[in-house]
């Protein structure tokens, strides 16, 4: 009772078919792809980010050391 056949599957796909046809369906899955695609990207540059700031915090070569002076 808890399992479907390979039938049932073929028969909600068919009806799915209809109801939205093919070409809304595919519209989904570039919709679908793009937003994956995006979230990846985003991901990407901010571990990017994260690296940058990593490095620039951890090398003292790049600090500048100063003094201030109380100029009246």
């Amino acid at each position: 009772m808890g399992s479907f056949s390979i039938w049932h599957w073929l028969i909600v796909l068919v009806i799915v078919m209809l109801i939205f046809g093919t070409k809304k369906l595919r519209n989904i899955g570039e919709d679908l792809g793009g937003a994956v695609k995006g979230f990846k990207e985003g991901m990407k540059s901010a571990e990017a980010k994260k690296e940058q700031i990593e490095e620039a915090s951890a090398s003292p070569e790049k600090t500048v050391d100063v003094q201030a002076k109380d100029i009246k």
